[in-house]
């Protein structure tokens, strides 16, 4: 048997019982169509790519990939869903934490 659990509040979700709620999240690099003049065409990148490159070598590959595009898939109770939907960033909840003046 397939068992679930609701990742916000840990509640166990059957799959023959409650309705079960999938919320999927992809984070993604936005990029904007660039212009290109013909002075760009004209330009060698070669030591652009190059710099770039040197950079990158010393990156960790996930996190490279994280850079550019990144989902997650969370399993949610009916309770947790209607609190999700109405707060899907959580900035209200956030604004109630109890911060002390340290």
């Amino acid at each position: 048997m397939i068992h679930y659990t609701c990742d916000l509040c840990g509640k166990a979700l059957l799959a023959n019982e409650d309705t079960r709620y999938v919320v999927e999240i992809k984070v993604y690099a936005a990029y904007d169509p660039m212009e290109i003049t013909e002075a760009d065409l004209e330009k060698d990148q070669t030591e652009e790519v190059r710099e770039l490159l040197d950079e990158m070598a010393d990156m960790d590959a996930e996190d490279l990939e994280d850079q550019v595009y990144k989902t997650y898939q969370f399993d949610l109770c009916p309770a947790c869903q209607a609190q999700y939907i109405k707060d899907p960033l959580f900035r209200e909840a956030s604004r109630r934490l109890p911060f002390g003046n340290n």
